[in-house]
């Protein structure tokens, strides 16, 4: 039998894109992280990153590349950190022949980036020295001791996530402020976790409010406040219409807090979701002081969620609610109900204008609705500034008394007396019963009896609740009127002479406009307009009294002058260049060769 000489395996390890046998000093990269930036944290950063480098430089056979660090950088994550990444692009392009870091929870958390790194160093004879578990990726039989330990370390993360979690919820319980940095308005104090109201920022606040439940939309209030140059709270001048709503959204502003509202679905990925009912939340009322009161809040609720729900048209379509423009989902046809819609008429010249008609007309088919007529943006706003006018000096003792007769109403209930009497007796029922409960476990009362009379006072107690809450929801509408009117004073005082359209005071006063309807006699009249105010007061006009004035034109050849009409109900606008035209347009001469050279010479149909 021949003799078998074994050579024995080196400790160090080769370069096999050296060249086999040719030792050399091996190329290590050590690699540390902390995960917050505590300064506990960042001294056992820095004593990571002293305590590697002399390591490497006390060990003979060993050269230091560089000491990869991560700092306040969480380890669930590789690809948000950006030594290790480093490291490992260093790997690849063979400038590392072992790594070294303190524990597998330091290299990654997560069990399946831990084996996909290994495995990707492994194929290039790079190895990994976990000094806690004393592992060395490249000596170890099989990768089962390094799944089970890097799957311990991700169980780890799991336990502290949990904990965590848990400890937050019970400062939410306890009232705590927990993840808030400030918002427009507040101002945070990080020492005792408080919120206190920045009146310039306060103004913002209150102005995005008191547009928003005027009327206005999002798109338009952020229109106004970078015309008016306020400032978002990080400086910014840009007001995006998602950015208004979340303010309108933002229960803060009425003086609550609502905790809870997203959560994080598992600590590897960290991915936050807003919160469905997936976890609890924790609310509070009356939290710290408001910027605008809950009545306006809650308005700014209804109409949101209300502006929010598309509308079904008759003819099955969905219509979506917008306030791009002030006519926009609040102008109607008096004849079928539909909106309307706006178009633009004679576009790309110089005869181009804005168009309100009736959308059944217009996307259905005429005849759905034959009556309606499209009216000019610019004769709606021109009659909106006369019944506003009309409104403030003719109609002004009509209105005031009408406001009066309204007020009388209200305030001549007596809803908040039956209120608390309501309140009062099923309070003196609940004791009742109590007592009743008492005797017959005392058996003082027969079975029987017990039930009957339990009976009776649930029964009781049922009917005056209904009551209660007929009365409540009665008695908060009540009270809404009353600040309506209050506002729509307010909104008369201020704005009492207006020489042209505004917006802001229109959506403030106004809840309809109507364009056609019925007169007197209960005829067909399509020209006119109605403008429906919010205290119910209803003001109607000639929409044909609005027209905008005639253009002058010249005739190119000739020289002569001409009127147009821009108002034409049937057909395109018309010009007539005869010398002998009125102030409308209209030619008063009626032969037919003077008929025919007009005709020749404006190139139109004639009146």
């Amino acid at each position: 039998m021949k003799t078998v000489e074994v050579i024995k395996a080196t400790a160090n390890i080769i370069d096999r894109n050296k060249g086999i046998g040719q030792g050399r000093q091996l190329r290590v990269a050590p690699y540390c992280r902390v995960s917050t930036d505590d300064e506990e944290q960042l001294d056992s950063y820095r004593s990571q990153m002293q305590y590697y480098t002399d390591i490497v430089q006390k060990n003979p056979n060993w050269a230091l590349v560089d000491v990869y660090a991560d700092e306040a950088i969480t380890g669930t994550q590789v690809d948000k950190r950006e030594d290790f990444q480093r490291m490992m692009q260093d790997c690849v392009a063979g400038r590392i022949d072992m790594i070294i870091t303190k524990s597998i929870s330091r290299f990654a958390r997560n069990t399946l980036d831990t084996l996909k790194y290994v495995r990707m160093l492994k194929e290039r004879n790079i190895a990994v020295m976990f000094e806690e578990e004393n592992i060395n990726t490249l000596t170890m039989d099989g990768e089962l001791l390094l799944t089970i330990l890097s799957s311990v370390a991700q169980q780890e993360v799991q336990n502290i996530s949990a904990n965590v979690k848990k400890g937050l919820k019970m400062k939410m319980q306890r009232g705590e402020l927990i993840g808030f940095q400030g918002c427009l308005g507040y101002d945070y104090d990080k020492t005792t976790k408080t919120m206190s109201v920045n009146e310039e920022e306060a103004k913002i606040v209150r102005y995005i409010f008191e547009r928003y439940v005027a009327g206005a939309g999002g798109l338009i209030i952020g229109k106004e406040l970078r015309a008016r140059g306020y400032k978002s709270k990080m400086g910014g001048r840009s007001w995006p219409e998602s950015t208004v709503i979340g303010i309108i959204k933002n229960e803060k502003y009425k003086g609550a807090l609502l905790m809870g509202k997203t959560f994080t679905v598992d600590p590897i990925s960290k991915r936050r979701l807003d919160n469905m009912g997936e976890e609890d939340k924790f609310y509070i009322e009356n939290h710290h002081e408001p910027i605008v009161s809950p009545e306006i809040w809650e308005r700014a609720q209804e109409i949101l969620h209300r502006r929010s729900k598309p509308r079904i048209l008759p003819n099955g379509k969905r219509e979506v609610y917008t306030r791009k423009y002030a006519f926009s989902s609040i102008i109607k046809c008096g004849f079928c109900g539909s909106s309307l819609s706006r178009r633009s008429w004679h576009s790309g010249t110089p005869h181009q204008k804005a168009m309100w008609q009736c959308v059944t007309a217009t996307k259905g088919a005429r005849k759905f609705c034959p009556d309606s007529k499209g009216v000019e943006e610019a004769q709606i706003e021109r009659a909106f500034v006369e019944s506003y006018h009309r409104l403030n000096a003719d109609n002004a003792s009509v209105l005031n008394e009408f406001l009066a007769r309204v007020e009388d109403s209200l305030t001549g209930d007596n809803v908040g007396r039956e209120i608390e009497q309501l309140k009062h007796e099923i309070q003196a029922l609940e004791v009742k019963k109590n007592k009743l409960l008492d005797m017959r476990l005392e058996e003082m009362i027969e079975k029987d009896d017990y039930e009957l009379k339990y009976s009776e006072i649930s029964a009781t107690i049922r009917k005056y609740n209904a009551r209660l809450d007929e009365l409540t929801e009665s008695d908060l509408s009540r009270k809404s009127v009353q600040k309506r009117i209050a506002e729509f004073r307010k909104v008369l005082q201020e704005h009492n002479t207006m020489t042209k359209f505004d917006r802001a005071v229109f959506e403030s006063v106004v809840e309809a406009v109507i364009i056609g309807g019925y007169n007197e006699r209960g005829e067909k009249d399509p020209t006119q307009i109605s403008f429906v105010y919010k205290m119910g007061y209803k003001d109607k006009l000639d929409i044909k009294a609005y027209r905008s004035p005639r253009k002058v034109r010249v005739d190119r050849k000739t020289g002569v002058k001409g009127i147009t009409s821009s108002f034409d109900k049937n057909g395109p606008e018309i010009t007539c260049f005869c010398d002998s035209s009125d102030a409308r347009g209209k030619c008063r001469l009626s032969d037919e060769k003077t008929s025919q050279n007009r005709l020749k010479m404006g190139k139109n149909k004639l009146f």
